[in-house]
């Protein structure tokens, strides 16, 4: 029987109070995050791995040995939407919660 794999899309709205909170910097480069904007900022801890942190509540019904990892992170005028999953997975274009793409397939019906 085929192993099921985990994916999960997440979309963060910019200009939020959540999108605009402080967080933790990579120590590895320091003094980098001093020019970043905070839409920036946002973007780096989210591929740096912390939005488990920022958001454990989106990680609650996996079970501990569930590794999910950032594959994709696409931009918008106010969003940013990422794909989380265990593998590299093809998004299905018609269960996407992506505004952008969810409002071009319904172009299409």
């Amino acid at each position: 029987m085929p192993r099921l794999s985990t994916h999960q899309e997440v979309i963060l709205v910019q200009g939020t109070k959540f999108a605009n909170r402080q967080y933790a910097e990579n120590n590895s480069m320091p003094n980098t995050n001093n020019y970043l904007s905070q839409h920036e900022k946002l973007k780096e801890a989210c591929w740096n791995g912390q939005l488990k942190e920022m958001m454990p509540e989106l990680f609650f019904m996996f079970t501990p040995d569930t590794n999910l990892f950032l594959w994709q992170m696409r931009e918008g005028e106010k969003v940013i939407t990422m794909e989380l999953s265990e593998e590299p997975t093809e998004l299905d274009f018609h269960a996407s919660i992506d505004p952008y793409i969810f409002m071009e397939i319904q172009e299409y019906n």
